[in-house]
């Protein structure tokens, strides 16, 4: 029998999780187990098992609109937050791996989604902007939708040889089956994955907007790569990061694709992946990492897109990449180039407070935050302490690619370099230093720019030339 509910206020958030009628307490902040006086748990393996359910109902609770634990519907996967319910299939010091099935889509960096049996992607070829629905038993493709697109954005500008094609992730809205994607050259288009990929709606940022190019960074080279963000929704709205005077995000109606509301603010587009969704004194927030640092905006009614934070943070190149992670009411902020370093901030509806910050930076892969850890692949892994900043270990070799998943037995996967997958212990297993316990090397072709997916014990593995490996974990 397994039971979950919040008790205390904003600042102390716990976790009651019922047993076979034996109740165990956990502080979510500082995942301590507050044993309950009934019951003395003494059994580490007893420990983990607890932890494990409550990742998954942590998950449950942050997801938004109701998805399959199967499912992989959402950048950085059902709770946005690269934390998955499912177990990495680690057994007996093996990781039974196997491919199934192996296609080719149009190039890109853009991740996967993964819903009820389908994969959705898109990318680009010949001239044209292609969305792509695959079945993920046998990776044939189902359907496909394409329309005239450019290989960069109107407006780009640099590293034309690094990238190519959609970097955006697309948005699946579980309520209404309808799919969200966003071209380089800000093409915002709707789709009914019902009807074949049927179009719904569609509008150009850049025509609709008049959005600028963006800003030039003190001596650095001017550097635009067009529209990169994920599109989110948030109950009847598609939130944006639009980058224009109007607004620096702007929501649409899910449906009709007509305006909702703007931003207060109207900075720049950043390079990240998508805004995220928190809660700030009880208030529904988003969070997204711009073009001149973080923007927390509200989302509760009558206050839509008004200001809560801003904390400046303008890295060379326009390069805020990596999107911003969250944990209750804390956001961790990193870049590479000048800023070079990681960021912990409190926010609370007077502004943003700095705890601390570590010189170590992850130029592309977003913070995974679990249990009192951070964790990300660039060049190295990192794990850091949560609280302190302090960095615990990092190792092995990941390249300027990466993402990292955490699953539910404790295991970090991580899809990296030029198409390498590995498997690693969290600090919660190896303390005190980086250890690899399985590896796949090559499995892509290309730089790993898109995002690892996983579901229903498969792993979908993407490179930025279009190539997709589908693993399948042996029971």
């Amino acid at each position: 029998m397994l039971n979950s509910r919040r008790v205390g206020n904003s600042d102390r958030k716990y976790q009651n999780v019922v047993i076979n009628n034996k109740a165990v307490d956990c502080e979510q902040h500082s995942m301590n187990f507050n044993i309950n006086p009934l019951v003395a748990v003494k059994d580490k393996s007893m420990i983990q098992f607890i932890r494990c359910v409550v990742s998954f109902l942590l998950i449950c609770q942050t997801a938004g609109p109701p998805v399959s634990g199967e499912d992989w519907a959402h950048w950085r996967g059902t709770g946005r937050n690269d934390i998955v319910a499912e177990s990495s299939g680690w057994k007996n010091g093996k990781w039974p791996l196997h491919e199934i099935w192996r296609v080719q889509v149009p190039e890109g960096a853009s991740s996967p989604l993964v819903v009820n049996g389908q994969l959705f992607t898109m990318g680009w070829q010949q001239d044209q902007e292609h969305i792509v629905c695959l079945d993920t038993m046998s990776g044939k493709e189902l359907w496909r939708q394409s329309y005239p697109c450019p290989k960069y954005g109107r407006l780009a500008t640099g590293d034309e040889g690094l990238y190519s094609g959609p970097s955006s992730t697309p948005e699946f809205d579980t309520e209404t089956g309808l799919l969200y994607t966003l071209s380089t050259d800000g093409d915002l288009n709707c789709w009914n994955t019902r009807s074949a990929g049927q179009s719904v709606w569609s509008l150009n940022l850049y025509d609709t907007f008049d959005v600028p190019q963006r800003p030039k960074v003190g001596r650095s080279g001017l550097r635009d790569y067009g529209y990169t963000s994920s599109p989110l929704i948030h109950g009847d709205w598609l939130i944006v990061e639009v980058g224009a005077k109007q607004g620096s995000l702007i929501a649409f109606d899910k449906n009709t694709g007509k305006q909702a509301w703007a931003s207060q603010s109207n900075a720049s587009a950043g390079h990240n992946g998508g805004p995220v969704l928190m809660t700030i004194e009880g208030l529904s927030c988003v969070a997204i990492h711009n073009h001149d640092g973080l923007l927390v905006a509200r989302l509760d009614k009558g206050k839509e897109g008004q200001t809560v934070a801003t904390y400046p943070w303008i890295t060379s190149f326009a390069n805020n990449i990596a999107s911003v992670a969250v944990h209750d009411n804390c956001v961790l902020l990193t870049s590479a180039y000048n800023q070079h370093k990681i960021a912990k901030l409190r926010i609370t509806l007077k502004g943003a407070e700095l705890l601390w910050e570590q010189k170590a930076a992850s130029k592309v892969c977003t913070p995974v935050i679990h249990y009192g850890h951070v964790y990300w692949a660039w060049q190295n892994l990192f794990c850091l302490d949560f609280e302190t900043g302090r960095i615990v270990w990092r190792g092995g070799k990941c390249g300027e690619a990466g993402s990292c998943i955490v699953t539910a037995d404790e295991k970090l996967i991580v899809w990296a370099g030029d198409g390498d997958l590995s498997l690693v212990e969290l600090a919660d297993r190896s303390s005190e230093k980086y250890t690899e316990l399985a590896s796949l090397k090559r499995i892509g072709k290309s730089d790993a720019w898109p995002h690892v997916a996983f579901s229903n014990g498969r792993l979908y593995c993407k490179d930025r030339n279009g190539h997709i490996v589908c693993l399948k974990l042996s029971k």
